[in-house]
This record gives structure tokens, C-alpha cells and sequence, in this order.
């Protein structure tokens, strides 16, 4: 009296589970084309940019550094931040290439 009857279900349910899959399906894509790919360029264009730098770029640090590129190493640079001031830095430190003749005077 208090209990309901179970009935089985038909046996045509596998067009319903695709219906139902497709919404995270369209998540899912919707997600790589708006959050992850452009990350992927950014990541690719970032490490072009690191493995062109060469001696006389003019360049912005992660920290906020400008300076002009001495010397270039295999992960190091060595950035003159003002006349007779150098540092040494990462590569991958390295946030902006500037366009030649930004700094005025170091």
C-alpha cells in the first residue's frame, strides 16, 4: 500500500545518454577554445620571444626591470639597468621585448 511498483526500464535508453552527455561534451569544448588554447599561443609565443633574445634588446623583467640585454647566455642574461649597473637574470624572467630606442639613457 505504502510501497510503489518498479517497473523496468525499456531498453532503448542509449539515444537518451548521448542527449545527456552532450551538454559536458559543449563544456568541454567551449572550454578549450576560450581558456585553453589562447593560453597555449601565449605559452608558445612567450618562449619564441625568450629564445630570440640577443645582445642590445631592450627589455622588461617580471619584476618590473627595465634594461638593455649585455650578455646572453644558455639560461641567463646579463641586463644593464643604468650606466656601469648590470644584473644577472633568467630567461624566462623576461615579461616584454621593447621596441629599439625606448630607454633613453642608461
Amino acid at each position: 500500500m505504502f510501497i510503489s511498483n518498479a517497473y523496468a526500464q525499456t531498453a532503448g535508453g542509449t539515444q537518451e545518454q548521448l542527449f545527456g552527455f552532450l551538454p559536458i561534451i559543449l563544456m568541454f569544448a567551449v572550454l578549450y577554445f576560450l581558456m585553453i588554447r589562447p593560453q597555449m599561443k601565449r605559452a608558445k609565443e612567450q618562449k619564441s620571444m625568450i629564445d630570440a633574445l640577443a645582445k642590445g634588446d631592450e627589455v622588461v623583467s617580471a619584476g618590473g626591470i627595465v634594461g638593455r640585454i649585455t650578455k646572453v647566455g644558455e639560461s641567463y642574461i646579463t641586463l644593464e639597468v643604468s650606466q656601469g649597473v648590470e644584473m644577472q637574470l633568467q630567461k624566462s624572467a623576461i615579461q616584454t621585448l621593447l621596441p629599439k630606442g625606448t630607454i633613453k639613457a642608461l
